[in-house]
Order: C-alpha cells, then structure tokens, then sequence
C-alpha cells in the first residue's frame, strides 16, 4: 500500500538546532510514532507563522510531509506552551532537563506513548507550581522503570530475599537494592534508608497527586536524588549536559530564600 505523503501527529518539541539561514531541525517526542527528527522550513524568519508554536518544550499538533531524509513540518497548532514554567528560570532548566533525558532515553521511531504522557505530565506540573525536586523525582524513576531499567525495590539483587524494613544498599551496577546481610563491607554502595525505599516503591506504583500528598524533609529529598541520578548516569554513561545549570539554580534559589 502507497504512503501517504501529509500525515499529522502530536508532539512534544525536545530539541532544537539550526540549519542554513532560516530554518530548523527539530527533534519532536510524537504520541503516535515516537521520537524523530524533522525540518520546519523558515521558521527564523521573523515573518514565519509557525516559530511560536514549534519553540523547545511545546507541546503541538503537526502536519507534516515525508521527505527524502528528514520530514517536512508544514503545519503546527500549539497544544500547550507551558507559559508558567518558562516564565520561571528553575522551572524551565528543570524542563529543558526532563526533555535531555527523554531525548537520550528514547531510540527513533520506537512507539513511545508512555513517555510522550511521561514528559508532558512533567512540563505540565511544573507550569502549574508543583515542587521542582518531587516532580523530578518522580519523573526520573517512572522513565527509568518505562526505558527498561526499573529498579528491583522489593528483593535483594544478591541472594533475592526479602528486604527488611532496615537500611539496606542501592546498587546500580546491579539494578537494584542489596540486603544489608549481602552487602560486601568496604563496597562503598551507598545506604538507602527505609523511608527514601518506601517512597521509591510509591513513585513507581501510585500516582504524582500521591506522592506529592507525602511530606518529604529536604534530607529525604536529597537521598532520593542521589539514588536516582547515579541510575540515570549510568545508563547515560555521562551527566546530562543541563544538569549542572539545574544545581547552581537550586542553590541560588535556596540562597534567596534564606536571605
């Protein structure tokens, strides 16, 4: 059966580059048909009637024509902007750095619904003030676990026992938590305490409104995102490029309010 040249699709706007003059190369996260790279033609052109419908972290219902390499974008209609978040430096570092991790995740053209929902939950919470640190958390640990890489929470990785309500260990390389009785002395796995479990195990089975119900010290917070940016580094195999722009913002947010 002949392809139709003009489909349409929805998608979040991950990444933007430059090419020649006027145009751009985007690459989109479609509902339909998963991550892909496409050209919008002029679209730096201060004329152009698609440039604000098509900037990074929108989320856009497209028309868009096959081409020999990249697809063509003929067409867009924002979705949502998520203006409130891009109105907030914290805010928009923190989706910029959402949507690296969706990019780096992902594999083109592999169906991606799930994180399509994924990313634009994330974007949409931080548009609507949800806290910065939780909405992170949560979206890492359910975009690991939807990439493949859920961590075993509820069983030693070494001898699969059931964990104790104890302090146990956090083991990467292993995928997953190890029993305080398998813990090699001298390992250097860094402890995972009951409660930073606990709320893992949620964040993977119960819903953000759940979650975010949950009162969580700023020591229990820091733990959890210990636990989770050593996975997400290891599968990445190097830190996200945004994510050291993201630190020095926390801290300079924390500084204010101190102040």
């Amino acid at each position: 059966m002949r392809q139709q040249r003009i489909y349409s699709t929805e998608a979040v706007v991950l990444r933007v580059r430059r090419m020649g003059e006027a145009d751009s190369v985007l690459t989109l996260l479609s509902a339909d048909r998963g991550k892909f790279d496409a050209v919008a033609r002029g679209v730096r052109k201060l004329i152009s009637r698609k440039a604000g419908h098509l900037e990074q972290l929108t989320q856009s219902t497209l028309l868009l024509a096959h081409g020999s390499s990249l697809d063509i974008i003929t067409q867009a209609q924002t979705v949502q902007s998520f203006l409130a978040m891009r109105e907030d430096l914290r805010r928009l570092s923190a989706g910029l750095y959402a949507a690296e991790l969706v990019d780096r995740f992902t594999v083109e053209r592999e169906e991606g619904l799930v994180i399509f929902r994924l990313i634009v939950d994330v974007l949409t919470r931080l548009a609507e003030g949800a806290d910065v640190d939780v909405a992170l958390r949560y979206f890492e640990a359910n975009l690991l676990a939807e990439s493949g890489f859920r961590p075993q929470l509820t069983r030693c990785v070494s001898c699969n026992g059931e964990l104790a309500p104890v302090v146990n260990a956090f083991s990467v390389a292993s995928g997953g938590v190890v029993c305080a009785g398998c813990r090699p002395p001298g390992s250097g796995l860094p402890p995972i305490s009951v409660n930073a479990l606990k709320v893992l195990r949620l964040m993977l089975r119960a819903s953000f409104a759940d979650v975010a119900r949950l009162r969580l010290n700023q020591t229990l917070l820091s733990e959890l995102e210990s636990h989770l940016r050593l996975a997400v580094h290891r599968q990445l195999e190097r830190e996200p490029r945004s994510l050291q722009f993201l630190r020095e913002l926390r801290t300079t947010y924390r500084a204010s309010a101190v102040s």
